[in-house]
């Protein structure tokens, strides 16, 4: 593989702004074409019984027994050509005749993605529907990059997992990501019935990703996970120097695996959302808790700025939807929770999970967000966000390269 190109010197005032196109609204494509049908779709290919294939991964991976699956947090679909300028090995993948489109759940958020992954389900199935999520019967809000066993990762996301299904059946399953997040509450409930290795780098994910794959004598499945360019996007904004420079980093890691595949072996690269600029300044930023009329009603904020819930105060929930569409316009969308499950934007939401999402659900529209600088301090400094139902956000790559 060759050398990245370097990332460009420039330092801009603003972020660069996402194009209008890829604001315009998008639906979660379950079943069909979402992140949730990857790895029941590698698993039907490595004969797993009673997996089916919606993803018709058994063409491009014929002959293929050990497969690697690399989410990259932050890489939507509309990010391969900026993050293809610096990564070459990307842009190659993303140029080949099997790379797609597909869409990621909603919210567009990492713990609701990484949790349909490991599950193969849509986020009401598996209940990890949101970034921050109300403990109903109670007023504590669990965040869930922050989770550790409280509430019991079994309870909370009751679902057997697709590596579970796959050790099950034979497969060898392997895990490869940060060392910090090993038994954390979430890789518990997305990853569970995989061994667990270690990986802090760039460097050491492509070899631990090889090893993986190579120890194996069998069918094998191995999963990493690679946070960097969700972090650079975060902080700095897509596409900012920053970003740039994450993004070359990609350019080693799937070089690198890609060049170690063995001949029976296929990676297939995907991630958990896409990413937006939201402008510095009060135009695109409001805070709710500058504004008396939308506390009004509301006993719990939870959710992340893009797709904010509201847990209204007991016959509430009618008088909040119109306060807040009246202050904000068309800067949101404004709904109830039973009409949002009944659209099907979570997929099936058993009873058990409906509680967790708000009583009324707040998703911002072109490139507002909602911040709550009370309770989410941290959050009002970030430039790149996500979360909400725009193509930039929902869409999101599958790309493979076959050994």
């Amino acid at each position: 593989m060759s050398d990245a190109e370097p990332p460009s010197a420039r330092v801009d005032a603003e972020p660069p702004a996402t194009p209008a196109h890829l604001l315009r609204p998008a639906r979660p494509e379950y079943g069909v074409a979402s992140l949730a049908e990857v790895v029941p779709s590698v698993l039907a290919v490595l004969g797993v019984p009673g997996a089916v294939d919606p993803l018709r991964l058994a063409d491009p991976l014929a002959g293929v027994r050990r497969v690697v699956v690399l989410l990259i947090d932050g890489l939507g679909w509309h990010q391969l050509p900026a993050a293809g300028r610096h990564a070459p090995a990307l842009a190659q993948l993303a140029a080949g005749r099997h790379a797609r489109r597909l869409t990621t759940g909603f919210p567009s958020t990492t713990p609701t993605s990484l949790v349909s992954l490991g599950t193969g389900t849509p986020p009401g199935a598996h209940g990890v529907l949101g970034f921050r999520l109300l403990m109903p019967g109670t007023d504590r809000v669990l965040t869930h990059t922050y989770w550790t066993d409280d509430p019991d990762p079994m309870s909370w996301q009751p679902l057997d997992t697709c590596w579970q299904r796959a050790a099950a059946a034979g497969v060898a399953v392997s895990v490869v990501s940060r060392g910090e997040f090993a038994g954390s509450g979430l890789t518990v409930a997305a990853n569970r019935g995989g061994t667990y290795r270690e990986a802090d780098g760039v460097d050491d994910l492509a070899a631990g990703l090889l090893a993986a794959v190579a120890v194996a004598d069998g069918p094998a499945l191995v999963y990493g996970y690679h946070p960097d360019l969700d972090r650079a996007g975060h902080v700095h904004g897509v596409d900012s120097p920053q970003w740039q420079l994450a993004a070359a980093g990609l350019e080693r890691l799937i070089g690198r695996v890609v060049d170690g595949l063995p001949s029976d072996a296929a990676l297939l690269v995907t991630a958990d959302h896409g990413q937006l600029n939201v402008p510095a300044g009060p135009a695109y930023r409001v805070d709710l808790d500058a504004d008396p009329r939308l506390q009004e009603g509301v006993r719990v904020v939870a959710g992340e700025p893009r797709v904010r819930y509201l847990h209204t105060r007991p016959g509430a929930a009618a008088d909040v939807v119109a306060a807040w569409r009246a202050v904000l316009g068309p800067a949101v969308e404004v709904t109830e929770r039973n009409a949002l499950i009944e659209a099907g934007w979570f997929g099936p939401v058993p009873p058990a999970h409906q509680a967790r999402i708000g009583d009324v659900v707040v998703t911002c529209q072109d490139r507002y967000v909602v911040l709550s600088t009370a309770t989410e301090p941290g959050m009002s400094a970030l430039v790149g966000f996500h979360g909400g139902a725009t193509e930039v956000e929902l869409a999101i790559p599958l790309l493979v390269a076959t050994g």
